[in-house]
């Protein structure tokens, strides 16, 4: 099993001005994926959250080495008129990127692209209470899909900062998911289609956003994404697959968390590589992926 880190620097740090705001800058949460038919050898997609000016936005970053990045810049969202609402006003968080190409909902091949939008405005303007979009009656955090044009996004890269036809892909069903539900690392093809581990929050979140304050606990789950339409979900996990259960998950910055967020195969194993509390990295063993 993979144990001990070999820290090498930093590939982003929060340089840019929508990266910063006046008492906060973040460049958080990456998550990247490998996308083969990107680029002449394959591209390296990296998500993460620009903490800036107007809270967590969500932001794309490109490499073919790992090592040297190049930001695209913030994710925007295209406007979606049956929604009644822009996503771009609001926080959004856990994004992660498809590695395949899949079809969009009208059979187009497409770049499909999971984040999780948050309705309660409060956060960055106190006093703001939750906006939610037409056809959206909980409030509480889901998981979204949406789609960049395949064709689009070979041609240029930039074209994945503008996802569109957005749609809810879940939402809290569970007892362990009673708060709210995000993505975690990149879904994996499998036989039955493509497999999606998420995380599950149960507990309290006190008005504001700081994590230290929460009451809560992280677990991970699993669900089943149809491989001709990944914005069904074919089965799901009604008990998490992991709850925090040593000391190093149940004590540190945000206590009780089990936090996926990325799927790698070493020598043959796989293995899902997690957040502890927010203090640490775990590793567990995936068994019968395949």
């Amino acid at each position: 099993m993979p144990t001990g880190v070999r820290r090498r620097g930093e590939v982003l740090a929060p340089d840019e001005g929508w990266e910063r705001g006046a008492a906060n800058a973040g460049v958080e949460d990456p998550r990247t994926t490998w996308v083969p038919s990107l680029g002449a050898a394959g591209t390296h997609v990296m998500t993460y959250v620009a903490y800036g000016p107007l809270g967590p936005k969500p932001a794309l970053a490109v490499s073919t080495d790992l090592e040297h990045w190049t930001r695209l810049g913030p994710v925007q969202m295209a406007y979606q008129p049956d929604l009644d609402t822009d996503l771009n006003l609001f926080p959004n968080k856990d994004v992660v990127w498809f590695p395949e190409v899949v079809p969009d909902p009208d059979g187009v091949p497409s770049y499909a692209v999971l984040h999780r939008p948050m309705w309660d405005l409060g956060w960055i303007r106190p006093g703001e209470t939750t906006h939610l979009p037409a056809g959206v009656d909980d409030e509480r955090p889901g998981i979204w899909i949406s789609y960049v044009e395949a064709a689009a996004a070979q041609a240029d890269l930039s074209a994945l900062t503008r996802p569109r036809k957005h749609r809810v892909l879940a939402m809290p069903e569970f007892d362990f998911e009673a708060l709210k539900i995000g993505a975690g690392p990149p879904p994996v093809r499998v036989a039955e289609g493509w497999l999606l581990l998420h995380h599950g929050v149960v507990g309290y979140v006190p008005p504001g956003f700081d994590p230290t304050t929460q009451q809560v606990s992280y677990a991970a789950g699993a669900m089943l994404l149809d491989p001709e339409d990944p914005s069904r979900v074919l089965a799901r996990t009604s008990e998490p697959l992991m709850s925090p259960e040593t000391d190093d998950e149940r004590t540190g910055v945000v206590s009780n968390v089990v936090f996926p967020t990325a799927i790698e195969e070493v020598d043959g194993v796989t293995y899902v590589f997690y957040g502890m509390a927010d203090a640490k990295i775990g590793v567990a063993r995936l068994e019968r992926l395949r």
